[in-house]
C-alpha cells in the first residue's frame, strides 16, 4: 500500500520541509494551510518532481469547522491516511492581561483542540487497518512554564502529555505515535510571535530541514519522543533539576527583547 502523509501547516517552515521529505520517499500527500496558493504552488512542484498525488486543502484549522472540512475532503479523495503530521499551530509575544482575546483563543484552538480532533479522525482508521503513524510538534517550551509566551507554553505541554498518553494507548494496535520537540527554529514562527529580536532566538537557531528530519526519522524509529538538537536536549534534561518558578525566571529572561 502507498503510503499518504496528512500534513497540517504545510505552507512554508516545518510543514513544508515535512512535505519533501516524505514527497522524496514515494508519499502521496494531503497538504493543509490558510494559504491555497501556497499549497497548490509546492504540491505541483512535488507531483511532478517525485510522481506522486497531491491534495490541497485550503482550511482555517483555528474555526471550529476547519477539521470537519479537512475530514470531508481527505475522505473524498480516497486515499487511506497512513502519516498525519500536526504541524499547524503559533504562539504569541506578551503579558497575558494585555493579550488579544481572540489570538488567545484561537491559539487554543489550533494548538490543542484542532490536533486533538484531527487524531481523534484520522486514528481510528490507522487502528482498524493495525498501520499508521502519528508525529505531533511540540516544543522545548512544553516541558516549562513560559511568562511572555504563557499560552503556548501551556499548549506545548498539552500536545507532549497528550502525545506520550496516546503512545502508550496504541503501542498494541500497529500504531506508533511520537512527539518532536524543537527548540527554536527557522521558520515564520518567530515572526508571527514577534520574538525575533529576543534573547530565544539569537542564542542558536536549528535549520527547519534538520528538525524535519529529526522528527521523521524518530517516526520511523517508534519513539515516543524527540527533543531535536544537542543545546535542546541539554536545556530539557536540565529542567528536571531546576524549581519551577527559577524555570519560569530564566524563560522570562531569554525571552525578553535584547535591549531590556
Amino acid at each position: 500500500m502507498t503510503e499518504t502523509a496528512l500534513i497540517t501547516g504545510a505552507s512554508g517552515g516545518l510543514g513544508e520541509e515535512f512535505a519533501r521529505l516524505c514527497a522524496a520517499q514515494g508519499m502521496n500527500l494531503i497538504l493543509v494551510a490558510r494559504s491555497k496558493d501556497k499549497l497548490k504552488t509546492l504540491a505541483d512542484e512535488l507531483k511532478q518532481e517525485h510522481g506522486i498525488r497531491t491534495y490541497v486543502i485550503a482550511a482555517d484549522l483555528s474555526h471550529p469547522s476547519g477539521v470537519d472540512d479537512v475530514v470531508q475532503q481527505t475522505d473524498a479523495t480516497g486515499l487511506a491516511v497512513t502519516l498525519l503530521i500536526n504541524n499547524a499551530g503559533f504562539g504569541t509575544y506578551g503579558l497575558f492581561v494585555q493579550g488579544d482575546t481572540d489570538d488567545q483563543t484561537n491559539m487554543l484552538m489550533l494548538n490543542i483542540v484542532t490536533l486533538t480532533h484531527l487524531t481523534r479522525a484520522i486514528l481510528p482508521g490507522m487502528i482498524q487497518r493495525q498501520h499508521g503513524k502519528i508525529l505531533n510538534i511540540a516544543s522545548t517550551a512544553a516541558f516549562q512554564p513560559g511568562p511572555l509566551m504563557n499560552i503556548y507554553y501551556a499548549t506545548k505541554a498539552y500536545v507532549l502529555n497528550f502525545s506520550l498518553a496516546l503512545s502508550n494507548e496504541t503501542t498494541r494496535n500497529g500504531v506508533s505515535v511520537t512527539c518532536l520537540c524543537p527548540g527554536p527554529t527557522k521558520t515564520g514562527f518567530a515572526q508571527h510571535a514577534n520574538v525575533v529580536k529576543t534573547r530565544l532566538f539569537t542564542l542558536g537557531v536549528m535549520d527547519a530541514r534538520t528538525v524535519a528530519l529529526i522528527g521523521l526519522n524518530a517516526l520511523q524509529k517508534g519513539k515516543p519522543l524527540v527533543v531535536a538538537g544537542i543545546r535542546n536536549k541539554i536545556g530539557v534534561f536540565m529542567t528536571r533539576f531546576i524549581p519551577r518558578m527559577l524555570a519560569a525566571a530564566i524563560a522570562r529572561s531569554v525571552q525578553s527583547p535584547l535591549s531590556s
